[in-house]
Protein backbone atom coordinates (compact mmCIF):
# COMPACT_ATOMS: atom_id res chain seq x y z
CA UNK A 1 0.00 0.00 0.00
CA UNK A 2 2.66 2.58 1.33
CA UNK A 3 6.44 2.47 0.88
CA UNK A 4 9.05 4.58 1.80
CA UNK A 5 12.44 3.53 1.52
CA UNK A 6 15.61 5.69 2.42
CA UNK A 7 13.74 8.93 2.75
CA UNK A 8 15.51 11.90 3.22
CA UNK A 9 14.72 15.54 3.41
CA UNK A 10 17.25 18.50 4.83
CA UNK A 11 16.15 21.81 5.75
CA UNK A 12 16.56 24.56 3.37
CA UNK A 13 20.40 26.22 3.60
CA UNK A 14 21.14 23.52 6.39
CA UNK A 15 22.96 20.43 6.60
CA UNK A 16 20.34 19.69 9.58
CA UNK A 17 17.80 16.80 7.87
CA UNK A 18 14.16 17.44 9.02
CA UNK A 19 13.41 13.28 8.19
CA UNK A 20 16.98 11.37 7.66
CA UNK A 21 16.90 8.08 6.26
CA UNK A 22 13.44 6.94 6.77
CA UNK A 23 12.35 3.38 5.93
CA UNK A 24 8.60 2.56 6.33
CA UNK A 25 6.36 -0.05 5.01
CA UNK A 26 1.90 -0.21 5.42
CA UNK A 27 0.21 -2.98 4.78
CA UNK A 28 -3.50 -3.20 3.07
CA UNK A 29 -6.04 -3.13 6.47
CA UNK A 30 -4.11 -1.45 8.60
CA UNK A 31 -4.00 1.69 11.00
CA UNK A 32 -1.48 3.36 11.46
CA UNK A 33 0.19 5.51 14.30
CA UNK A 34 2.96 8.30 13.72
CA UNK A 35 4.20 10.01 16.65
CA UNK A 36 6.74 11.86 17.93
CA UNK A 37 7.60 15.34 19.70
CA UNK A 38 7.44 18.58 18.09
CA UNK A 39 9.77 19.12 15.33
CA UNK A 40 10.77 15.22 14.96
CA UNK A 41 9.58 15.39 11.41
CA UNK A 42 6.12 13.84 11.74
CA UNK A 43 4.12 16.59 9.31
CA UNK A 44 7.68 17.12 6.91
CA UNK A 45 7.05 13.16 6.30
CA UNK A 46 3.19 13.72 5.57
CA UNK A 47 3.54 16.92 3.39
CA UNK A 48 6.52 14.65 1.29
CA UNK A 49 4.52 11.29 1.36
CA UNK A 50 0.93 13.39 -0.22
CA UNK A 51 3.49 15.25 -2.63
CA UNK A 52 3.51 18.66 -1.15
CA UNK A 53 6.72 18.54 -0.40
CA UNK A 54 9.80 17.26 -2.90
CA UNK A 55 12.23 15.07 -0.78
CA UNK A 56 16.40 14.87 -1.10
CA UNK A 57 16.71 10.88 -1.58
CA UNK A 58 14.82 7.98 -1.41
CA UNK A 59 11.35 6.95 -2.72
CA UNK A 60 7.80 6.56 -1.89
CA UNK A 61 5.29 4.19 -3.45
CA UNK A 62 1.61 4.48 -3.17
CA UNK A 63 -0.37 1.21 -4.39
CA UNK A 64 2.69 0.21 -6.69
CA UNK A 65 3.25 3.66 -8.44
CA UNK A 66 5.99 5.56 -7.61
CA UNK A 67 5.38 9.65 -6.35
CA UNK A 68 7.99 10.87 -8.69
CA UNK A 69 7.69 8.99 -11.84
CA UNK A 70 4.22 8.45 -11.65
CA UNK A 71 2.79 11.09 -9.67
CA UNK A 72 -0.66 11.45 -11.09
CA UNK A 73 -1.18 7.91 -10.52
CA UNK A 74 0.07 7.76 -7.12
CA UNK A 75 -1.49 11.11 -5.38
CA UNK A 76 -5.28 9.24 -7.08
CA UNK A 77 -4.99 6.86 -4.67
CA UNK A 78 -4.28 9.20 -1.41
CA UNK A 79 -7.27 11.09 0.67
CA UNK A 80 -5.47 14.16 2.94
CA UNK A 81 -6.61 15.80 5.61
CA UNK A 82 -3.42 18.52 7.00
CA UNK A 83 -3.49 20.38 10.44
CA UNK A 84 -3.93 23.46 8.96
CA UNK A 85 -7.63 23.14 7.25
CA UNK A 86 -6.06 25.16 4.33
CA UNK A 87 -8.82 24.96 1.60
CA UNK A 88 -11.17 27.00 -0.78
CA UNK A 89 -12.90 29.31 2.37
CA UNK A 90 -14.89 31.07 -0.08
CA UNK A 91 -16.86 28.13 -1.02
CA UNK A 92 -19.87 26.42 0.71
CA UNK A 93 -19.14 22.78 2.07
CA UNK A 94 -21.42 21.67 -0.96
CA UNK A 95 -19.33 23.36 -3.60
CA UNK A 96 -15.57 22.17 -1.89
CA UNK A 97 -16.64 18.45 -1.87
CA UNK A 98 -17.98 18.35 -5.64
CA UNK A 99 -15.06 20.06 -6.64
CA UNK A 100 -13.03 17.47 -5.15
CA UNK A 101 -15.25 14.69 -6.07
CA UNK A 102 -14.76 16.11 -10.18
CA UNK A 103 -10.66 15.93 -9.55
CA UNK A 104 -11.12 12.53 -8.63
CA UNK A 105 -13.63 11.53 -11.01
CA UNK A 106 -16.70 10.52 -8.92
CA UNK A 107 -19.77 9.85 -10.72
CA UNK A 108 -22.82 12.05 -9.52
CA UNK A 109 -24.76 9.22 -7.88
CA UNK A 110 -21.82 8.11 -5.73
CA UNK A 111 -20.57 11.31 -4.88
CA UNK A 112 -24.12 11.99 -3.30
CA UNK A 113 -24.01 8.69 -1.22
CA UNK A 114 -20.63 9.00 0.27
CA UNK A 115 -21.47 12.83 1.09
CA UNK A 116 -24.89 12.23 2.41
CA UNK A 117 -24.04 9.30 4.68
CA UNK A 118 -20.50 11.63 5.95
CA UNK A 119 -22.75 14.76 6.43
CA UNK A 120 -24.87 12.90 8.92
CA UNK A 121 -22.35 11.75 10.45
CA UNK A 122 -20.50 15.02 11.43
CA UNK A 123 -23.75 16.60 11.51
CA UNK A 124 -23.41 19.27 8.78
CA UNK A 125 -26.02 19.10 6.73
CA UNK A 126 -27.22 22.45 8.10
CA UNK A 127 -24.59 24.49 7.50
CA UNK A 128 -23.14 22.27 3.88
CA UNK A 129 -24.56 25.48 1.76
CA UNK A 130 -23.05 27.87 3.58
CA UNK A 131 -19.08 29.37 2.89
CA UNK A 132 -16.69 28.03 4.91
CA UNK A 133 -14.88 31.21 6.02
CA UNK A 134 -18.29 30.68 8.17
CA UNK A 135 -17.33 27.82 9.38
CA UNK A 136 -15.82 27.04 13.19
CA UNK A 137 -12.47 25.19 13.29
CA UNK A 138 -14.12 22.13 14.07
CA UNK A 139 -16.70 22.11 11.22
CA UNK A 140 -13.79 22.95 8.85
CA UNK A 141 -12.03 19.71 9.87
CA UNK A 142 -15.14 17.86 9.20
CA UNK A 143 -15.40 19.14 5.63
CA UNK A 144 -11.65 18.24 4.77
CA UNK A 145 -12.73 14.82 6.00
CA UNK A 146 -15.73 14.69 3.67
CA UNK A 147 -13.73 16.10 0.87
CA UNK A 148 -10.34 13.63 1.72
CA UNK A 149 -13.35 10.11 1.72
CA UNK A 150 -15.95 11.32 -0.86
CA UNK A 151 -13.09 9.36 -3.29
CA UNK A 152 -12.84 6.52 -0.99
CA UNK A 153 -9.30 6.59 -0.95
CA UNK A 154 -6.92 3.69 -1.01
CA UNK A 155 -4.23 5.76 1.75
CA UNK A 156 -6.17 8.06 3.81
CA UNK A 157 -3.75 10.33 5.57
CA UNK A 158 -4.13 12.57 8.33
CA UNK A 159 -1.75 15.26 10.70
CA UNK A 160 -3.63 15.64 14.10
CA UNK A 161 -7.18 14.92 12.67
CA UNK A 162 -8.57 15.02 16.20
CA UNK A 163 -7.92 18.79 16.96
CA UNK A 164 -10.49 20.89 17.39
CA UNK A 165 -13.31 17.91 17.06
CA UNK A 166 -16.09 17.35 19.76
CA UNK A 167 -15.80 14.03 21.39
CA UNK A 168 -19.00 12.65 19.26
CA UNK A 169 -17.52 14.03 16.29
CA UNK A 170 -14.00 12.46 16.95
CA UNK A 171 -15.72 8.81 17.90
CA UNK A 172 -17.17 9.31 14.27
CA UNK A 173 -13.95 9.95 13.22
CA UNK A 174 -12.54 7.25 14.53
CA UNK A 175 -15.31 4.66 13.40
CA UNK A 176 -14.62 6.00 9.92
CA UNK A 177 -11.23 5.24 10.10
CA UNK A 178 -12.01 1.36 11.45
CA UNK A 179 -14.25 1.15 8.51
CA UNK A 180 -11.93 2.65 6.20
CA UNK A 181 -9.58 -0.10 6.77
CA UNK A 182 -11.92 -3.21 7.37
CA UNK A 183 -12.88 -2.35 3.56
CA UNK A 184 -9.12 -3.17 3.16
CA UNK A 185 -7.50 0.73 2.71
CA UNK A 186 -4.79 2.33 5.38
CA UNK A 187 -4.59 4.86 7.24
CA UNK A 188 -1.85 6.38 8.56
CA UNK A 189 -2.06 9.54 10.79
CA UNK A 190 -0.13 11.48 13.30
CA UNK A 191 -1.27 12.41 16.49
CA UNK A 192 -0.17 13.62 19.54
CA UNK A 193 -3.05 12.23 21.97
CA UNK A 194 -1.65 9.26 22.87
CA UNK A 195 -4.44 7.32 24.28
CA UNK A 196 -5.77 7.46 21.04
CA UNK A 197 -3.12 5.81 19.35
CA UNK A 198 -2.85 3.35 22.16
CA UNK A 199 -6.81 2.04 21.35
CA UNK A 200 -6.75 2.50 17.87
CA UNK A 201 -3.71 1.59 16.30
CA UNK A 202 -2.73 -1.71 14.47
CA UNK A 203 1.03 -0.25 14.67
CA UNK A 204 2.81 2.55 15.83
CA UNK A 205 5.80 4.58 15.26
CA UNK A 206 7.74 6.72 17.06
CA UNK A 207 9.87 9.63 15.15
CA UNK A 208 12.65 11.58 17.20
CA UNK A 209 14.95 14.15 15.22
CA UNK A 210 13.83 12.64 11.85
CA UNK A 211 14.93 9.19 12.82
CA UNK A 212 12.40 6.84 13.12
CA UNK A 213 12.98 4.64 16.33
CA UNK A 214 10.59 2.40 16.90
CA UNK A 215 8.01 0.41 14.38
CA UNK A 216 5.47 -2.19 15.45
CA UNK A 217 2.21 -3.54 17.24
CA UNK A 218 1.73 -2.23 21.03
CA UNK A 219 2.74 -5.35 22.54
CA UNK A 220 5.88 -5.97 20.69
CA UNK A 221 6.95 -2.15 21.02
CA UNK A 222 5.62 -2.76 25.14
CA UNK A 223 7.86 -6.17 25.21
CA UNK A 224 11.05 -4.49 23.56
CA UNK A 225 10.95 -1.47 26.04
CA UNK A 226 10.19 -3.68 29.32
CA UNK A 227 6.36 -3.90 29.20
CA UNK A 228 5.62 -0.32 30.05
CA UNK A 229 3.07 1.80 28.83
CA UNK A 230 2.94 4.16 25.73
CA UNK A 231 3.45 7.12 27.98
CA UNK A 232 6.18 5.96 29.36
CA UNK A 233 7.52 4.23 26.01
CA UNK A 234 7.38 7.66 24.37
CA UNK A 235 8.71 9.88 26.86
CA UNK A 236 12.20 7.26 27.11
CA UNK A 237 12.52 7.32 22.70
CA UNK A 238 11.55 10.81 23.13
CA UNK A 239 14.26 11.89 25.26
CA UNK A 240 11.99 13.00 27.91
CA UNK A 241 10.76 16.28 25.44
CA UNK A 242 7.46 15.62 27.36
CA UNK A 243 6.42 16.97 23.85
CA UNK A 244 3.37 14.75 22.37
CA UNK A 245 2.91 16.63 18.91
Amino acid sequence: MLKIEHLTKAYAKSNVKAVDDLNLELKSGEIFGFLGPNGAGKTTTIKMLTGILGYDTGSISICGHDLKSESTKAKRNIGYVSDSHVIYDKLTGKEYVEFMADIYGVDVATRKERADKLLEKFELRDAYGSQIRTYSHGMKQKISIIGALIHSPDLWVLDEPMTGLDPQSAFQLKELMREHCADGKTVFFSTHVLEVAEKLCDRIGIIVKGKLITVGNLEEIKAAQGDSSLEEIFLSVAGGSGEHA
